[in-house]
């Protein structure tokens, strides 16, 4: 079998019908081209496996719920050397099909993707929010962090290599599965090609399965755990900057520069809110780390990998720091017959060289009993 047709499916009855018709129209056209067309069931309630079958379709059921189940389990299910898939909402342009194969084959490419952003989107066939936000902002991640010339992350509209999908480990259930494509084959170094393709409307009485918010977010955060250099680095650089600031501003106190009065109990408020911002987001590199096959920075590779006593000795020293200011704080406020203390920049500082170092170790902590349990 040369080619696969995979459409995912879930109560898709009111559409897959005509999808079917269309590609087999398309497909039919080229002689000698050796395809088939699988329906990937995924709980339909309704006719649609019943539509499929009845059109020649071959219909697999995949039990597991998610856009990337579906697709798992069709791509699996598919007996041609490559594997197309799209929507069954009738959205896509599958008279695309055999230009989306050829460009596929022709490039010697692992994947062939069909952009819809290239294309020609039809009036109401994307919501504003998606096209001038969500996908450029989701595609412009995955090309800054993985090295992509990509202009469509999105598309559900892709030709692939079956051999070279099974390599890759996909393993997403839900939306974020086309994320996870993109990525694990950029990872991989596979070869893509881009056609420029479009979108249509889909049926004014459908029900769509994507979840705006919902389904962004878990590309997001997708995108974001597979480099957690980035929070790693990015981490690592405010906390360093904050710091480095805030000890100047302690030797050098309030100064006025061009009309500004900086190094005064606002501006080291703002530094210490920044360093422990930025320790949040190393904690949150040095966690990604632990599922992750990446290496991170050699001085983070030591903190996660610290003994156990050092880590317990050093919980211990900032306990004993944390009480020393209090107690410092106390015998002040009782020299000063317990009314009201004038330390603020000085207890600012000191909060800030043990708050930012303190949480770091508790987060450590954090960071060892999951690379416990891990083990």
């Amino acid at each position: 079998m040369d080619l696969s047709f995979v459409f995912p499916c879930l109560n898709e009855e009111k559409s897959i019908g005509s999808c079917i018709e269309r590609v087999q129209a398309v497909l039919g056209s080229r002689a000698g081209l050796r395809w088939e067309i699988v329906v990937a069931d995924n709980g339909s309630q309704d006719r649609s496996a019943e539509v499929a079958s009845a059109l020649g379709a071959r219909v697999v059921s995949v039990p597991v719920p998610g856009y990337g189940s579906a697709l798992i389990g069709g791509i699996t299910a598919a007996q041609g050397q490559h594997v197309m898939f799209a929507d069954a909402d009738g959205t896509y342009f599958y008279e695309d099909a055999l230009r989306l194969y050829d460009a596929t084959v022709e490039g010697e490419a692992d994947m062939g993707i069909a952009s819809r952003m290239t294309g020609k989107i039809e009036p109401g066939a994307m919501p504003a929010l998606h096209r001038h936000l969500g996908t450029p902002v989701l595609t412009g991640l995955i090309n800054l962090l993985f090295r992509g010339r990509l202009t469509d992350c999105n598309s559900g509209f892709r030709c692939l290599k079956k051999a070279s999908f099974e390599s890759w480990g996909v393993r997403a259930t839900g939306m974020e599965f086309a994320s996870e494509l993109l990525i694990n084959a950029l990872k991989n170094r596979a070869r893509t090609v881009e056609i420029a393709s479009g979108l249509r409307p889909a049926p004014v009485d459908r029900q769509p399965h994507l979840k705006t918010w919902r389904d962004g977010m878990r590309h997001l955060l997708f995108i974001l755990s597979e480099r957690p250099a980035l929070p790693e680095v990015a981490g690592l650089t405010m906390v360093v900057a904050a710091s480095l600031l805030q000890g100047v501003g302690a030797f050098t106190g309030p100064v006025n520069l061009g009309g500004m009065n900086i190094f005064d109990l606002h501006s080291q408020l703002l530094l210490l809110l920044t360093a422990l911002i930025g320790v949040q987001m190393y904690l949150l590199g040095c966690m990604l780390f632990l599922r992750s096959q990446d290496r991170p920075l050699a001085f983070t590779r030591r903190l996660i990998h610290m003994h156990e006593a050092n880590l317990f000795f050093l919980l211990l020293a900032l306990l004993m720091a944390l009480s020393g200011v209090v107690l410092w704080l106390v015998v002040q406020w009782a020299a000063n017959r317990f009314a009201g203390l004038n330390h603020a920049n000085a207890l600012i500082v000191f909060l800030h060289f043990l708050c930012v170092p303190a949480m770091a170790s508790l987060g450590l902590l954090g960071v060892h009993v999951l690379r416990k349990a891990k083990r």
